[in-house]
């Protein structure tokens, strides 16, 4: 199991808490500071079954500022992710082929 976490976000806090209540103890990506790749994404995307622009936190700065009301192909989006990270939503718990995103952070019991 693997965890895209930032531990200064509380739903990520939360979210491990909750799966260290379950007996389980993921690999933590801080991805902020290891910066996942383009295909690295794609994975992580296609084991969500969403599309890019879903993952997008609309609520940061740099996404009100560079790309509301912006329409960009699946592969700009990934793009603005690699280029800032702090678009990407978090947290994302991966087991297997199958990923979920911790909002609420009891998404992720459908992975236990």
């Amino acid at each position: 199991m693997k965890m895209y976490h930032n531990p200064r976000c509380r739903k990520s806090r939360e979210t491990l808490a909750l799966l260290q209540e379950n007996n389980q103890d993921p690999e933590l990506i801080l991805y902020l500071e290891d910066i996942p790749t383009q295909s690295e994404l794609r994975a992580v995307i296609k084991k969500l079954g969403i599309k890019p622009q879903e993952l997008i936190r609309k609520g940061e700065q740099i996404y009100k500022s560079e790309y509301k009301g912006k329409e960009l192909t699946d592969t700009q989006w990934i793009k603005a992710m690699v280029k800032y990270p702090k678009l990407i939503e978090r947290p994302i718990v991966i087991k297997g082929k199958e990923a979920v995103i911790g909002r609420p952070p009891e998404n992720v019991l459908s992975l236990l």
